[in-house]
């Protein structure tokens, strides 16, 4: 059994969790992934670790309460257990050769962009950190983010914190500033990473992106995560969950996340009604 031991509310629907999973602690890094399930009925879904500590035995987990098992997860408290962790799986963030970089995060991409920015600061590198968000109220992970990068900027949509206008708008800014990145980093919305790695593109800059997608057994057998990369079948779970931007085919992959839309709807709604909790969806 895997035991939580924090918990804190970020926001209204995003939850930070630490949990006892020494195992998995130990051999973690940057950019890495778990696959959980909150009992022995509960299906499996991935989520990329916002931070370990090997010498406590402890992974920590960011994420947002708009599924069936984010809502059941969003119901556990300090004490109790997670009946499985399994992990640590995807390939870690590169960082050989890096002395510039920046990081874009958008919306809840942000708890996973956390982890790569501070890994790759941790490494030596310099690290510029774009921060999006819709608005004030929303705005998670900001003391971690200054205290894990070399220059944060925060932007939202309506202009009610850090500076108006969206990412790609400071990437831009950046750039022809005379910023010289090695390289780009995208987290978030299927969207916003396209419009990144467009603008990128126009500059010549490598972008890597990471994604998420559909997984059952987190080891390439299911095939639920392909995404194609290049005109290649990839599997986000053992290819991935880093790629190069510009070589994925945005279309197909915002296509295929639209396919059980209808029915997490539904699982979500019957959730909230067992729990009386509030129903998030888009």
């Amino acid at each position: 059994m895997y035991k939580i031991v924090g918990k804190r509310r970020l926001n209204s629907t995003i939850t930070w969790l630490e949990i006892e999973a020494p195992l998995v602690a130990r051999k973690a890094k940057p950019g890495q992934f778990i696959i959980l399930r909150t009992d022995e009925y509960g299906e499996r879904i991935p989520l990329t670790m916002a931070g370990h500590d090997a010498e406590k035995g402890t992974i920590e987990i960011i994420y947002q309460a708009v599924g069936k098992t984010t809502l059941l997860l969003d119901q556990f408290e300090v004490g109790d257990a997670l009946a499985d962790v399994v992990g640590p799986l995807g390939k870690p963030t590169e960082t050989e050769g890096l002395k510039k970089v920046v990081v874009v995060g958008g919306g809840t991409g942000n708890a996973l962009a956390y982890p790569i920015a501070k890994g790759m600061h941790d490494a030596g590198i310099e690290v510029d950190m774009i921060a999006g968000f819709q608005t004030k109220d929303v705005v998670i992970l900001e003391e971690e983010f200054r205290a894990g990068t070399t220059n944060l900027y925060i932007t939202t949509d309506d202009g009610s914190y850090g500076e108006k206008g969206f990412t790609t708008d400071k990437l831009k800014a950046l750039i022809e500033a005379g910023n010289k990145y090695d390289e780009v980093v995208a987290v978030g919305p299927p969207m916003m990473m396209k419009f990144v790695c467009q603008l990128t593109k126009q500059y010549g800059i490598k972008t890597v992106v990471s994604l998420t997608a559909y997984m059952v057994d987190g080891t390439g057998m299911c095939g639920g995560c392909r995404v194609i990369i290049g005109g290649e079948n990839k599997f986000v779970c053992v290819d991935g969950p880093e790629f190069d931007g510009q070589l994925v085919n945005w279309d197909e992959l915002i296509q295929r996340n639209t396919f059980y839309k209808e029915q997490e709807k539904k699982d979500s709604a019957h959730i909230c009604r067992l729990t009386g909790g509030v129903r998030y969806h888009d």
